[in-house]
């Protein structure tokens, strides 16, 4: 039998042993369909010759898969492939299909949605149009990192310590799913002196990234039906975590200060007061205020998310809204995602004293034990050692030079086409779109034929018949900066795109 075939070459050099790799080969392709029932295999002999191993393992083999029923083996007729692996025909009108819950429909609904546009390299505008993925070699697009100013050295020193210490850690960490004690005391330090928010270590829970800081919170908070208020434009991740828990999103209004306050019937909202994502407006302390009230009145708890205010280029940091609640009503969410390497999916959340327990049962329900322990131990260790606050520091210095460059030239050779948002902070800069969606995907297209691309923000529920940009320079160097600014500018010059 020539024409059969096994791959049991590739298993031999994963295996070693001849045996359990022509065992793991056939055991495979049965399972896999690839040789189906009834088929005949070789006999022992043409087995061995045709794969060099002797008969007696041939043998060996077939008698172990003629146990588990995988093969069967007749008298002066041969071995004969028995497994099915499930696809005989059955009575159609007899199955009964799974059923997920409505919380896995709803979630997997939202997850198709997200990741069709993603997979297939396309982006998707805020009218629905689909186009190319970038071929350019220069990207303004939000989320990317400088790492060569990141203080390596020093970090791989406090990971390495760690390692050779983990066998140290005590029973009741491994099972503290509030994470490191240790870093949620340099949060609390942190907090403190750099952002003026009173909070205690056993009130900072230490999280997989801000996502799940969100996704927690919709969960412990919100009943099927109930109304959350969410801003618009936003973060898209809210509003798929409000709808999972059987929620419905209502979209609180943006302008160029940020959420503007309405008496809402809810008891849930979340704000980027700091710095609205994606816009960069900053809430001013008379909105924050009437935020405060209406939670106040409707019994409601006020999420804030402070995404990336630590990097603030010009003036004096504004408090954030954690540091004005007096009754106990906002939920403070921070990251080391923007600060640390992005990989690093640290992210922590500051909880009033009401919903503190029941946020802890939540987590320990997903992670009975804190996940990424060593690197949330090598990031108490960095912290102590004065590193991040350094780090911080010259971090601060190199953005804020490239953020006034940037500002300087997009309202210099862009504003015609981008209404351009004031901002003081962050890692990117927003503007509105002048023109209707259409000759925005046009002109998007065009600068991408030519070699710069953005980030598109037609995924952060712009209001209807809006179109908008988010432009990263963090990762980029000046040059960078002045080269994209200038092709934009040749194709806006240019016109073909109208």
């Amino acid at each position: 039998m020539t024409d059969f075939h096994i791959p049991y070459h590739s298993y031999k050099e994963r295996y070693g042993n001849k045996y359990t790799a022509l065992y793991h080969a056939l055991h495979d392709a049965i399972v896999e369909g690839k040789l189906a029932s009834p088929m005949k295999l070789p006999s022992s002999r043409e087995l061995a010759d045709l794969y060099e191993v002797s008969r007696g393992t041939v043998n060996q083999v077939y008698d172990m898969l003629i146990a588990e029923g995988y093969l069967t083996a007749e008298v002066g007729k041969g071995t004969f492939v028995a497994y099915r692996g499930g696809m005989e025909e059955r009575d159609k009108r007899s199955e009964k299909p799974l059923k997920l819950s409505k919380w896995a429909q709803r979630i997997w609904t939202q997850d198709d949605a997200v990741d069709a546009p993603m997979a297939a390299g396309l982006r998707t505008s805020e009218n629905g149009a689909l186009g190319a993925a970038s071929r350019g070699d220069i990207s303004f697009k939000v989320g990317f990192m400088l790492l060569s100013d990141y203080p390596m050295e020093l970090w791989n020193r406090c990971v390495y310590e760690q390692v050779r210490r983990i066998s140290d850690t005590p029973l009741e960490e491994i099972n503290a799913a509030e994470g490191h004690y240790a870093l949620r005391e340099a949060i609390a330090q942190q907090l403190r002196r750099m952002r003026g928010i009173d909070a205690s270590p056993e009130r900072i829970v230490i999280v997989n990234g801000s996502m799940q800081a969100i996704a927690l919170l919709t969960q412990i908070v919100v009943n099927e039906g109930d109304p959350v208020i969410v801003e618009r434009p936003g973060y898209h991740g809210v509003s798929r975590a409000v709808l999972a828990a059987g929620g419905v999103p209502v979209p609180g209004p943006v302008d160029g200060q940020g959420l503007v306050p309405q008496p809402w019937d809810a008891r849930l909202l979340f704000v980027t007061p700091s710095r609205q994502f994606p816009t960069g407006a900053v809430l001013g302390l008379e909105r924050r205020r009437q935020l405060l009230r209406w939670a106040a009145e409707q019994g409601a708890v006020i999420v804030e998310d402070d995404y990336d205010s630590e990097f603030r280029h010009r003036g004096r940091p504004i408090e954030p809204l954690k540091v004005l609640d007096q009754e106990g009503r906002v939920v403070y969410i921070g990251t080391f995602s923007k600060t640390m390497l992005k990989h690093l999916r640290i992210g922590y959340v500051v909880l009033p004293e009401a919903l503190h327990g029941a946020f802890v049962a939540a987590k320990r329900l997903y992670e009975p034990h804190p996940s990424g322990l060593l690197e949330q131990r090598a990031l108490a260790a960095f912290m102590a050692s004065g590193g991040y606050e350094r780090h911080l520091r010259r971090m601060r210095r190199v953005y804020a030079s490239k953020f006034l460059l940037l500002q300087a030239l997009l309202q210099e050779h862009l504003s015609t086409l981008f209404e351009w948002v004031d901002s003081d902070a962050g890692l990117h800069l927003f503007g509105w779109w002048r023109g209707d969606p259409r000759t925005y995907d046009r002109y998007a297209a065009a600068c991408n034929e030519a070699g710069v691309e953005w980030s598109d923000a037609g995924g952060y529920d712009l209001p209807p018949g809006r179109a908008g940009g988010c432009f990263g320079f963090a990762h980029l160097t000046e040059d960078e900066m002045r080269r994209g600014v200038e092709v934009m500018r040749q194709v806006r010059e240019r016109g073909v795109w109208i």
